[in-house]
């Protein structure tokens, strides 16, 4: 996949490393809040095998409440600067829902823009990466991140999830886009038995015919599970990446890239000794 001018090789599964730029967000708010500790993680990241950086710069956890557009901004502009002058060939996505954000994003050098809505927070989204034909990550969400985890009911999980994603793919590619990935959105607006339905019907969002990114780390459909903290569910992270490359995922969205990218690496030799 062309993204920005650099090759993204999505023939094998791959990492993207999570930047989060906030003081709020669920597991690492706050951690990366100075130019020196952004490019130590960054380096760490891309050391490690991150083939993406995605740097997000307003908290989505359940329960969150909107951020100002300006301030989001101010959080990711010179930080992105930064990266994009020292670290010119890396790939970076920018997570972000507001079209105005990813427009001055993209202007400035991003390679792709990951949208927790899908496109459907700010109709102009679509318009935009269709324009630029910058990769786009498709993302479902039932509600917004302030009420999202409040009794999200489903007939179907699956099959909603898989026909919203369609629609948004019907969506972008009637405009001309075809560097699409799709997201099922783990944990956002799903209960805990929704989570794992997604994951055990992985393998059927396949034939949507995009690549499948996958979002778990250190999230609450682990810690329920097993009674931990985000900051000792590593191992619950690894576990649950393991199950969603062997149903097929191509991206594995992760705070911890080492050990996503030995997943992949495990998986993978697993696979071709398969019969």
């Amino acid at each position: 996949m062309d993204c920005n001018g650099k090759f993204l090789d999505l023939t094998r599964p791959v990492a993207m490393g999570i930047l989060n730029l906030t003081p709020d967000s669920f597991y690492d708010g706050g951690y990366y809040s100075g130019m020196n500790s952004i490019l130590r993680q960054t380096e760490k990241m891309i050391r490690e095998g991150a083939s993406i950086i995605d740097m997000g710069a307003i908290s989505t956890r359940p329960g969150s409440l909107e951020f100002p557009e300006q301030m989001e901004l101010e959080r990711l502009l010179k930080p992105f600067r930064e990266l994009r002058q020292n670290y010119p060939s890396v790939i970076l996505s920018i997570d972000t829902y507001r079209s105005e954000v990813a427009r001055i994003m993209i202007e400035e050098g991003a390679d792709m823009i990951n949208d927790i809505s899908g496109g459907t927070f700010d109709r102009e989204m679509i318009r935009l990466v269709s324009k630029h034909q910058i990769p786009f990550a498709v993302m479902h969400i039932k509600g917004t991140p302030l009420n999202m985890q409040v009794d999200p009911v489903y007939s179907d999980v699956v099959y909603e999830v898989k026909e919203f994603l369609r629609q948004q793919v019907k969506l972008l590619t009637e405009s001309g886009h075809k560097k699409i990935l799709i997201d099922p959105g783990f944990g956002f607006g799903k209960t805990l038995s929704n989570n794992y339905e997604l994951l055990n019907n992985l393998h059927r969002f396949k034939d949507i015919g995009y690549p499948i990114l996958a979002g778990v780390s250190r999230k609450s459909m682990i810690n329920k599970v097993l009674s931990t903290q985000p900051e000792n569910a590593l191992n619950g992270t690894t576990v649950i990446n393991t199950i969603a490359l062997l149903k097929g995922v191509n991206i594995l969205r992760v705070h911890d890239v080492r050990e996503a990218v030995q997943a992949i690496r495990l998986v993978e030799y697993y696979q071709q000794h398969e019969r």
